[in-house]
């Protein structure tokens, strides 16, 4: 035989024996995922052949429900199996031996059991989501070995046990496991990394690690045990090390020595305190003697005087307190008009519309109230358009829960939002919080939502916002943005709209204008909130005007360098900023008339969410 003929045969060979190995390694895929759905499924797999699920078909050809597969290997890559109602349980070891597999959902079914220590086969797995179940035990150790897992939540199951190993892998990026049984302390996460945390409602303890002032306190609500940042608990001080052992005698004898200094300290201190507290109470019958006699002499309110010199000073002090409308809010329901007064306020900043103010009430609850002074609208208008806007109920709009209004000035009472403003979270250092793409995105989303809902609602009322921009768009306890000083706008001559009959028509015609102008303007305003999220920038800041940069850089063709390098560095999809940038553009165009209306553009940028969104759970 020679050797041509020979290397022919050896060839042959080879072909015969590795083609039924890949036929057989792709049989033993199919029955192992065959076997992991119907132990997922408790054996109750749906009949319908569309479907799929058996071993007869393949499941990237023949499209398995819920299955994904690598459009060039044709290797399973996804699966995604939600709200189907399982009840079976999670077969790790089966699923698994899709080697390909990176995303793996069972979101919101009533799957049972623990999840197995197997989990670990799935090497290449990203994603992995069991929300919603019924699962139970301790969390595997292994989860720790799947190194490339970028999103791990497990949340609302009943899952016990500490949490081990989890805080090395380094790129994770979300972990929610609220609503469990989870115990012992909260490992060192990278913080620094992660963009979601949630342990909220378990039995974790202990103090909190430093969450690099990225979380606030729900994500760690309702477990007793832990304390620290950033629940306002703090954590008890560290005991002593103990040096050594020494005798009960000993150690009996120095506690009635440390009791006799505390006793004799305790004397002091009695005495010296009942001595302050008669020198005090002289004085206060010294000082009320006085003032009784110089209010008698000058007719001066005493309220006026002993208003803290931090309080809101008001022309209008003597009014009383029910010329301060309370709406119906729980938080202020028996606020007065001289609470507001006495309180301790701090200036915030001084507006377009006024000054705004963060006062203290004596019962402990923060309000925020804007007042301002000579706005040219009367009485009548100014309470119809805060009754107006109280009555539409949007959990993302903050209307006042008080007002006051005289001819002088008017005061509006919000709730305090601690978690300040999205100018802040863009241009400051506030709490050291990341803000990613894609909370950039969701935070343009729920805003644009926002504005067309009150839009709609309004538009016949006439009121529009006026004043939109990022320092009006207040976060909430969860970090959800929510429009503030909502019709605050003045429109010219509003007490005077009804016209006469021989004007009728050009009335109309100007009024129609100016409501057009108004709902314009939000739109304006709303597209240069995106240009903010986009690059980063001040909108007004020593002479940079950031629409006109913006034209000028994509008028030549520099789109990219317009974004923020936040954006850039952290991997942001190119695309889809691109897409944002455009619905920005035509929010700010020179012609009012060729803005898109709100409605228009909720539409384009859930389009862009879509899109973002179905990259997340594709992505490698």
């Amino acid at each position: 035989m020679s050797r041509v003929q020979f290397s022919i045969w050896v060839m042959l060979a080879l072909i015969v024996l590795i083609v039924p190995m890949a036929n057989s390694e792709e049989e033993n895929v199919r029955r192992s995922l065959v076997r992991f759905m119907q132990n997922l499924s408790g054996g109750k797999i749906q009949n319908d052949p569309k479907w799929g699920w058996n071993e007869t078909s393949d499941p990237c050809s023949a499209a398995w429900s819920g299955v994904s597969c690598d459009s060039k290997s044709q290797a399973v890559k996804k699966i995604v199996l939600e709200d189907f109602n399982f009840t079976g349980n999670f077969d790790a070891s089966s699923v698994c031996s899709a080697q390909s597999l990176t995303v793996l959902s069972l979101n919101r079914n009533g799957i049972s059991g623990s999840i197995p220590e197997e989990i670990r086969n799935c090497r290449r797995l990203t994603h992995l989501f069991l929300n919603g179940n019924k699962l139970s035990g301790d969390i595997p150790e292994s989860l720790s070995q799947l190194g490339n897992l970028k999103r791990l939540q497990i949340s609302n199951n009943s899952l016990s046990g500490q949490i081990i190993g989890l805080s090395r892998i380094s790129g994770l990026i979300s972990f929610l496991a609220e609503n469990n049984r989870l115990s012992g302390e909260i490992p060192e996460f990278h913080f620094s990394n992660l963009q979601e945390f949630n342990v909220a409602n378990n039995y974790f303890s202990g103090p909190i690690p430093d969450v690099k002032s990225k979380f606030i306190s729900d994500s760690f609500s309702g477990n007793p045990g832990l304390c620290g940042n950033p629940l306002p608990n703090s954590c008890p001080p560290a005991a002593p090390p103990q040096t050594g052992t020494k005798s009960k005698h000993s150690s009996k004898n120095r506690f009635l020595i440390y009791s006799g200094y505390i006793i004799l300290v305790l004397a002091v201190l009695s005495l010296i305190v009942l001595k302050l507290i008669s020198k005090k109470k002289s004085e206060k019958e010294k000082t009320e003697s006085k003032e009784t006699s110089t209010e008698t002499s000058s007719g001066e309110s005493k309220t006026t005087r002993n208003r803290s010199e931090y309080s809101i000073t008001s022309a209008e002090s003597g009014m009383p307190s029910s010329s301060l409308v309370v709406l119906t809010s729980p938080l202020v329901k028996e606020l007065k008009f001289e609470d507001l007064l006495r309180a301790p306020a701090e200036l915030l900043g001084k507006g377009k519309h006024g000054s705004l103010y963060k006062v203290l009430l004596n019962d402990g609850v923060i309000l925020t109230v804007k007042r301002i002074r000579d706005w040219g609208i009367s009485k009548e208008v100014f309470d119809n358009r805060m009754q107006r806007i109280h009555q539409v109920k949007h959990p993302k709009l903050l209307s006042p829960v008080a007002f006051y209004c005289s001819k002088q000035e008017k005061l509006l009472v919000y709730e305090f939002h601690q978690n300040g403003s999205l100018f802040k979270l863009l241009h400051g250092s506030q709490y050291g919080k990341v803000f990613d793409w894609g909370s950039r995105l969701t935070v343009a989303t729920i805003i644009a939502e926002t504005l067309a809902f009150v839009h709609q609602e309004f538009r016949e009322d006439r009121i529009a916002h006026g004043n939109l921009k990022s320092t009006n768009i207040l976060f909430n306890l969860n970090m959800e943005p929510c429009i503030s000083e909502y019709g605050l706008m003045e429109i010219e001559n509003q007490d005077q709209l009804a016209p006469s009959k021989t004007d009728s028509y050009k009335h109309n015609a100007r009024t129609k204008d100016r409501l057009h102008a108004a709902f314009e303007a939000d739109v304006y305003g709303f597209g240069v909130i995106l240009l903010e999220l986009l690059t980063g920038k001040v909108v007004q800041n020593n002479g940079f005007d950031l629409a006109k940069w913006v034209h000028s850089v994509v008028s030549e063709e520099w789109t990219v360098e317009v974004f923020d390098k936040a954006l850039m560095s952290e991997g942001a999809s190119e695309e889809r900023m691109v897409n944002l940038l455009q619905v920005a553009l035509k929010c700010i165009s020179p012609s009012p008339t060729e803005r898109p209306t709100t409605a228009q553009i909720v539409v384009m940028i859930n389009s862009i969410k879509e899109d973002e969104e179905r990259s997340i759970i594709s992505e490698p």
